[in-house]
């Protein structure tokens, strides 16, 4: 664009992209048919009930965690694990603490595999009906029902106390005596492997009411478990909270198709309790009225967690379904629906009068803010797409933008400078580290964090001798080749070349980026590393250079990570005596005459994918226990290589 010596104030240039704006949604609202409105209409109501669904999901999630983290808080409490429950003052008021604390909380527990048991009940949270079938007084806020065995013959005594909001005894009577704790729901195999957090619906003992319940496993002398009971009120109060208009739903189910929370799911239970004997939960089918079941068969197909369906009538809902995390097993998921037209009703109505205002404005402002909006717009489009160029270091050799407008003019100089500037340093700066550095957000101070990681180090066998005789200018340029080589694989799997010593290379994984499968992707990128120096050396050789044969160590375990240096010049790295121990294990590679050794902790989260040979068994400085060191031979037949997460650049 040629450079004009007049220039106009950014104030005339924004009052044109106001003018711009509103044109455009004139000729938006214009242009857009009833099906454009229809598309707005269901994205916006796609957002809206997908916000609904997150949140009641959270909603949930947050009240089972809560529940989930005081249990931990008991089972890990000494005097829980000796099953010591009788007259124990302390455990009382943690256990009154919690039930204040926690709404959704009816009740907290713990039962032993010798038949004790302590149970405490917030009587006022229950109810009227409960406190009446307990035989509570007026003056109760607790009521706490232990089983101990007593006596020489170890026989068990239960007995129920009445207590008050300052934890005084009101009433003390003995029994009931018929309750065995290991024949309810929520103690029966909760010592399985794959026990659910979560119970389905059942009645609970003596108060009547129906809920589920939380149960984790009691680790130490007395084998046992503790839980706690949340009324199912609690979640149909939640559900109907939601706000989903008159016709709106949200439920609770799992992976079978039962429905664990419904707002109207006592009154479906209690219509079908006989005595003491709780019903079959709800099916899908027994609660669905308008189709909702088609929305979840085709969720799970595709994985949207938005749908579209219709009703018998043709009327179309939008249904969005959410998993709830901490239930683990027990796969909850929440689904909210609702008919679109309840709540954009007003939108469809008012169409045309957007659209009539729409063409009054095209007709009054069109020619003047289509040619200042559109120049306008250009050339700040132009920019934006040159800064995510700079940013993801992709450069580009367009000219500097000028334009009449000062401050655009002023902008495109200064986008030209920093391309400039970023492209020069990008040389001296490994571009993946910073690009990792920018997503997670860390803080470009000095400083680090301890978490675990994966460290590889590298190094070329004989380097030395092999280049002191050849021209520098060759050596940089060969060796840059390798280097290219090798830190493509090692970004190509995840992780980060942390530095250069000389003709080593040090790379990192699970940092800055955290990855769940660092240890295999380090394992990975060893193999492919050795695959492509074998290819290189091959067009070495044939080019008359000497073959550079690298030797690799891995370890993994706790690293400090972060910048070290000064104010004005850091270093992103990774120090401690596991970055000593990668280090010592490449340098064992001579020694043992092999090409790849990782330590026993690599191995050993390294084996189910890949193939490893016992070599020595080593003490390490630093290190209080003896170190195992294998050799990498080769993934395993039946497990497939690791997915490229980028494209390898032709280093070779």
């Amino acid at each position: 664009m040629k450079h004009t010596q007049w220039r106009v104030s950014f104030r005339t240039s924004i009052i044109a992209v106001f003018v711009g704006i509103v044109l455009t949604v004139g000729l938006a609202l214009l242009y857009l048919s009833f099906s454009r409105v229809n598309a707005i209409v269901r994205t916006a109501a796609s957002s809206y009930l997908g916000s609904v669904a997150q949140s009641s999901a959270d909603r949930i999630d947050g009240q089972l965690k809560s529940v989930r983290d005081n249990l931990d808080i008991l089972r890990g409490m000494p005097s829980v694990q000796a099953a010591d429950i009788s007259d124990n003052q302390r455990l009382y008021n943690l256990l009154a603490s919690m039930l204040r604390n926690n709404r959704q909380l009816g009740s907290l527990y713990m039962g032993y595999d010798d038949g004790s048991f302590l149970e405490m009940d917030f009587i006022e949270r229950l109810g009227p009906e409960a406190r009446k079938r307990m035989g509570a007084p007026e003056a109760a806020a607790f009521r706490m029902f232990l089983i101990v065995k007593s006596g020489p013959t170890g026989a068990r005594q239960a007995s129920t106390a009445y207590i008050d909001g300052s934890l005084r005894v009101l009433q003390r009577v003995p029994g009931p005596d018929d309750y065995d704790p290991r024949k309810r729901p929520w103690y029966a195999g909760a010592f399985e492997p794959d026990a659910a957090l979560l119970t389905a619906p059942y009645i609970f003992h003596l108060i009547g009411n129906v809920g589920y319940t939380l149960r984790l496993p009691i680790s130490g002398d007395g084998a046992g478990v503790v839980a706690g009971d949340i009324l199912i009120g609690e979640a149909e109060t939640m559900l109907r909270q939601q706000g989903l208009g008159k016709s709106g739903v949200a439920f609770l189910f799992d992976e079978a198709g039962r429905v664990l929370a419904h707002p109207d799911l006592s009154k479906w239970l209690g219509a079908r309790v006989t005595g003491d004997h709780l019903p079959d939960l709800p099916r899908l089918a027994d609660v669905d009225k308008v189709g909702a079941s088609s929305a979840i068969e085709a969720w799970r197909k595709t994985g949207q967690s938005e749908q579209f369906f219709k009703d018998r009538n043709g009327r179309e809902y939008l249904a969005a379904i959410q998993p709830v995390n901490v239930a683990g097993t027990a796969d909850l998921r929440v689904i909210v629906f609702a008919p679109i037209d309840e709540f954009y009703s007003d939108i469809v109505a008012e169409r045309r009068s957007l659209i009539i205002v729409a063409m009054l404005m095209l007709l009054t402002a069109l020619p003047l803010a289509f040619l200042i909006g559109n120049r306008l717009s250009l050339s700040l489009r132009i920019l934006a797409r040159e800064v995510d160029r700079i940013q993801r270091f992709r450069f580009s050799t367009m000219p500097r933008l000028r334009s009449p407008i000062r401050e655009i003019d002023d902008l495109g100089r200064s986008v030209y400078t920093m391309r400039s500037l970023v492209q020069t340093f990008s040389h001296f700066v490994p571009k993946r580290l910073v690009q990792q550095l920018v997503e997670t957000g860390d803080s470009m101070e000095l400083g680090g964090t301890r978490r675990e990681a994966t460290i590889l180090f590298t190094d070329v066998e004989n380097f030395t001798s092999l280049t002191e005789e050849k021209d520098p200018t060759q050596v940089m340029l060969y060796t840059s080749r390798y280097f290219a080589a090798i830190s493509n694989v090692i970004a190509a799997n995840q992780g980060t070349v942390d530095k250069f010593i000389g003709d080593a290379v040090m790379g990192i994984w699970n940092a800055p980026v955290e990855y769940d499968d660092h240890v295999l992707q380090a394992c990975e990128a060893v193999l492919r590393c050795i695959e492509v120096n074998q290819a290189l050396n091959e067009e070495f050789e044939r080019e008359g250079w000497p073959a550079y044969n690298t030797r690799f160590g891995i370890h993994v375990g706790d690293t400090m990570i972060g910048n070290i240096g000064s104010s004005d010049r850091m270093n992103y790295t990774a120090l401690g005596a596991t970055v000593n121990l990668a280090s010592r294990l490449e340098t064992l590679n001579k020694d043992y005459g092999t090409r790849a050794l990782v330590s026993q902790a690599v191995k050993d989260a390294a084996e189910a994918r890949f193939t490893f040979r016992s070599v020595a068994t080593i003490k390490p400085k630093g290190f209080a226990r003896e170190v195992g060191v294998y050799e990498l031979l080769g993934r395993r037949r039946d497990a497939p290589a690791l997915p490229l997460t980028d494209v390898v650049s032709p280093a070779v």
